[in-house]
């Protein structure tokens, strides 16, 4: 992944809209190597997902966390075929992107379409996704040794924790983040007081924060384009994920 080296003003609580997400189709299309037409090139939310009241402890720098309304995720969840814990950490990303990130105006379904590329939500290998938001089996990429098409990244005291190589660096986690980016960007997302890139609540919640960097505004075609790009720099992978976040659109109405 392309992070780093390689790779919610309040909690909107009460709010009773249940929105989907549309896709801007009217934005400029975009061109690939060779002159090949992309799609157009931004998913854009024109509301969040409902809450229910905030509750403590506090995630971050004394925010409260937010949950998305249960009833919002179980429908939406069954409407896109996400897991239900997924789809909890991707409201509740959107939900809090939209209260500490407004100029962004991130879209829970191109967190989801990360999410389905990076990992199938948690569950690429015969995984499940527990309802803690953490896949029964850890995920982790190839190791990062410098071979083939991989770069050379040397494993930190700190990466250590999260993969199991002493020596290289590896992406972990639903979200694969790298330790580099997880180290400046993680943030405990659901309160329970670690930053873990196992978790696809803080994951999401960090990826959301990261593709919303410098002040890019998702609801743009060069913006959307850069912020995605930003994540893997594969016009393909870019391409992937608006595919997987148009259908998650679509499939809600």
């Amino acid at each position: 992944m392309n992070r780093g080296s390689a790779i919610a003003a309040s909690a909107l609580a009460g709010l009773l809209v249940v929105g989907a997400l549309i896709i801007v189709g009217a934005m400029a299309v975009w061109t690939l190597r060779g002159g090949a037409p992309s799609p157009p090139s931004a998913v854009v939310a024109r509301e969040v997902p409902p809450t229910v009241a905030p509750v403590a402890p506090a995630y971050g720098r004394g925010s409260e966390v937010v949950q998305p309304d249960a009833a919002w995720v179980t429908a939406t969840s069954k409407r896109t075929g996400i897991p239900e814990p997924a789809m909890r950490a991707y409201g509740r990303a959107a939900i809090l992107a939209g209260r500490d990130l407004p100029g962004c105006r991130i879209g829970w379904n191109t967190l989801a379409g990360v999410g389905w590329n990076e990992s199938h939500h948690g569950t690429i290998g015969g995984r499940s996704l527990g309802t803690d938001g953490r896949p029964n089996r850890r995920i982790l990429g190839p190791v990062l040794d410098g071979s083939g098409a991989f770069a050379a990244i040397p494993a930190t005291p700190a990466s250590r924790q999260w993969h199991d190589n002493a020596r290289w660096d590896r992406a972990v986690g639903p979200m694969q983040f790298i330790s580099e980016t997880w180290e400046r960007w993680g943030t405990d997302a659901d309160g329970d007081g670690v930053a873990d890139p196992h978790d696809l609540d803080d994951a999401a919640w960090t990826a959301a924060r990261y593709l919303c960097a410098s002040g890019r505004d998702l609801t743009t075609g060069d913006g959307w384009r850069a912020a995605v790009l930003s994540y893997n720099r594969s016009l393909e992978y870019a391409d992937a994920v608006f595919r997987a976040a148009t259908t998650y659109a679509d499939r809600v109405g």
